[in-house]
């Protein structure tokens, strides 16, 4: 498959010789082996873990469970595979989507493909030779035309710097380096830190284990209910019946999702009765997207998103009993869904258990972990167990792990000291031929991730067999194309309420010292899909194309 050159005399490691690295193994990677072995490329994949799965390898936490439903979470681009798939419920947990994707890996034949168990840790471009060189923490290093970043937008997890957590006499763990046998809460004092996506997932599971759960919380966050079940028989039948139409129409869908309908009217136009059972019958389906996608201006007009945001309100006082967890947990400060909207099962009830406590962790925010417990700027709680729900260094994190040098000696962290700039989403100028799956710039988590990784990848793959038909040896955007797609992308935003959560992740909010930059492109998915398609169709547009002096590509 890939040539392996024994180590120089110099005592330079080996290197390994292949068309394409491959960094990352979860849904993108996988994706991305799959269509350059369809190309005929030797390809090696570089994965930190010792499995495939990526977030849905990591993430092992209590309650873990996508919020996207399965049916529409799952691989597009083998008819096969989407009909020989069993999905157990509407929304699938962890354990399952892991099983999912190790039957992908297995079936189609990509897993000696991997490294597992391996870091790359500095990337250089060889502008001579137009060759990616990647080093890792053992192993060869590996050297190739292309390389493609599935490293992923949630895979850096944020440890929060607490000072004193070192010393502290308890266990803790992060919800994104979770054990692999899980944790036993039972009986024990525990502290959870955060309350978004992970963090109402987490809560009703070790509420039920633990002797007290101390939560706290720094934001309010909007959570609908997801409302799961058992996998009905004919609902898959039906699915799978018209899943090549359905998933052309999750393209025409700003979400990327077949199951959710494209809305038609403003939130404006009914009568509040009217808007009220629209919102109602929503809440009583369940779902984030469902739930946001009811009209058409929920996210572009103020007064349409206080109609959704203060129905959700008022479901949060009706189910809280104790009115000052309910004042902590009614989110005021932002649009609803221009933080991230959370999907959850019984999130809000489980605050009236007797053995959960909520701190306003804005009112008194926590100054360090103890020996014994978290201590606030006005109490001290002695816990035995610490959860730390803190979500990622999201979009970049990942990205900025890895000491990655373009041409002429140009570093991509120092490019984005001040904010990511990509065009398309999908690459940098200053580095040829290296290409990301699903970065800032792109739909990425403003979408399914899956729709949108599969978008990506045959873009890129279009684009690979483009380079190879011309005699084209690089591609890189222009830095006009890059400046103007960044201004695009913050145009679009600024058309929309998004910008109004300031402390969203989505802006990088949650690192500190991280730059404020919207990141998502938010004009919905048709609308980026008709652009890249434009850019392929007008021989790549805005990209500067170099032809080859000697290409050296091998088939395997």
């Amino acid at each position: 498959m890939s040539e392996v050159t024994p180590s120089n005399s110099d005592g330079q490691a080996a290197r390994e010789q292949v068309d394409v690295l491959v960094v990352g193994a979860g849904f993108g990677g996988l994706y991305a082996m799959y269509r350059m072995r369809a190309l005929g490329l030797r390809v090696r994949c570089i994965e930190a873990a010792d499995g495939v799965g990526g977030t849905w390898f990591w993430n092992r936490y209590p309650g873990a469970r996508c919020d996207v439903e399965s049916l529409d979470y799952s691989y597009s681009f083998s008819n096969e595979l989407q009909q020989e798939w069993r999905w157990s419920h509407r929304y699938a947990e962890q354990p399952e989507i892991l099983a999912y994707l190790n039957h992908v890996a297995d079936r189609f034949e990509l897993r000696p493909h991997i490294r597992f168990e391996t870091r790359v840790t500095a990337m250089q471009y060889d502008a001579e030779r137009a060759t990616w060189v990647a080093y890792t923490n053992h192993g060869p290093r590996v050297e190739a035309r292309f390389a493609i970043m599935a490293s992923g937008n949630l895979s850096a997890p944020r440890i929060p710097d607490f000072p004193g957590i070192e010393r502290f006499n308890g266990e803790w763990h992060h919800s994104a380096r979770w054990p692999k046998d899980g944790v036993d809460f039972s009986g024990k004092r525990v502290a959870l830190i955060g309350t978004g996506a992970t963090g109402v997932q987490m809560l009703p599971k070790i509420a039920a284990q633990a002797s007290m759960v101390t939560v706290f919380q720094r934001t309010a966050n909007f959570s609908v209910p997801a409302r799961n079940y058992p996998m009905p028989e004919d609902e898959e039948r039906e699915q799978k019946a018209h899943y090549p139409a359905l998933r052309k129409a999750a393209r025409l869908q700003n979400s990327g999702m077949s199951r959710v309908p494209i809305p038609t009217r403003s939130a404006l136009e009914l009568s509040d009765d009217e808007r009220l059972r629209v919102y109602e019958a929503l809440w009583q389906k369940g779902g984030s997207a469902r739930m946001m996608g009811a009209f058409t201006d929920l996210m572009r007009n103020a007064a349409a998103n206080e109609t959704l945001a203060s129905f959700v309100r008022e479901k949060i006082r009706s189910i809280v009993k104790d009115p000052a967890k309910r004042e902590i947990l009614t989110p005021c400060d932002h649009p609803i869904g221009s933080r991230r909207l959370c999907v959850d099962t019984d999130y809000y009830e489980t605050f009236n258990r007797d053995n959960v406590a909520l701190v306003d962790a804005r009112r008194t925010p926590i100054q360090e972990i103890t020996e014994r417990g978290v201590r606030t700027t006005d109490a001290e709680y002695e816990v035995d167990a610490i959860a730390f729900a803190t979500g990622f260094d999201a979009m970049t994190g990942a990205l900025n792990e890895v000491s990655i040098t373009g041409r002429d000696g140009i570093r991509l962290r120092d490019k984005w000291a001040a904010g990511p700039a990509t065009y398309l989403g999908l690459m940098v100028h200053g580095f040829p031929n290296l290409f990301i799956v699903t970065g800032p710039g792109s739909p990425s988590v403003k979408a399914n991730m899956v729709t949108a990784i599969e978008q990506h990848l045959e873009w890129i793959s279009d684009c690979l067999t483009y380079l190879d038909e011309h005699n084209l040896a690089t591609i890189e955007p222009t830095a006009d194309a890059e400046d103007r797609w960044v201004e695009h992308v913050n145009e679009v935003a600024n058309g929309t309420l998004f910008p109004k959560a300031t402390n969203s992740w989505y802006v990088g909010a949650n690192i500190p010292g991280k730059p404020r930059v919207f990141m998502p492109y938010v004009a919905g998915l048709p609308a980026y899909i008709k652009i890249c398609d434009e850019v392929a169709a007008d021989g790549y547009r805005g990209f500067e194309l170099q032809k080859a002096l000697c290409l050296v590509t091998g088939h395997s």
